[in-house]
């Protein structure tokens, strides 16, 4: 089974995907999805397609590493992470889901109907890729519990990927940096944090102590 490309490090593996993702990204800018096949895609990226399917098992798979391991690209780029201390955390990788998604819809821009072919598609990729960013820091620099952390992290993903698109789709929409902060006291319930968690607490116990 192909590994994930966060996982690859070979370099001549990284290469190779990164030619299929660039020639899918091409092909996106005049073909709707649909219409693109997989020998569309060699034949732009001048592999064979055993090494296609060496690597992703099918244009679907293709499809989701373009779009998710852009975003993650873009992340690890910037150095942004998300350490669960506190909601504003959020706030370099709402931006950044602001600017990328911002790109990639300006680089599709060529293809009327290409849009509504991966719309779909795109939406889950973005999905799961920020709730992995959220999953793995309240993981790692949090004692939320296991059911507790997915549900969170589910439904910031959600939330927060819903309100980006909604201002990407705004006639006249405001600068990104300027929305960030809206969003991050959106999804700022539906993070929780453990330094929340321990400030009322501690004002609870306050409270009987008084």
């Amino acid at each position: 089974m192909p590994i994930s490309d966060c996982e690859v490090r070979d370099p001549r593996m990284r290469r190779t995907r990164q030619l299929l993702q660039g020639a899918l990204m091409q092909l996106l800018g005049s073909k709707a999805f649909d219409d693109i096949s997989v020998q569309d895609i060699t034949d732009a990226a001048t592999v064979n397609r055993a090494t296609f399917y060496d690597h992703y098992t099918d244009k679907f798979a293709l499809l989701e590493a373009l779009i998710a391991g852009g975003f993650h690209r873009m992340l690890e780029e910037r150095s942004v992470g998300y350490d669960g201390t506190c909601p504003s955390a959020a706030s370099a990788i709402i931006l950044a889901a602001c600017d990328y998604l911002t790109t990639l819809h300006a680089a599709q821009g060529g293809c009327g109907n290409c849009r509504s072919n991966v719309g779909a598609l795109e939406d889950a990729a973005m999905i799961a890729a920020i709730r992995r960013v959220l999953a793995h820091g309240m993981e790692k620099y949090t004692s939320v519990p296991e059911e507790r952390r997915a549900m969170q992290s589910a439904a910031a993903s959600w939330a927060i990927y819903g309100a980006v698109k909604e201002w990407l789709h705004t006639p006249d929409r405001r600068p990104a940096d300027a929305v960030v902060p809206e969003i991050v006291a959106m999804v700022t319930p539906l993070l929780g944090t453990p330094l929340a968690e321990h400030m009322a607490a501690t004002a609870e116990l306050m409270g009987h102590a008084l």
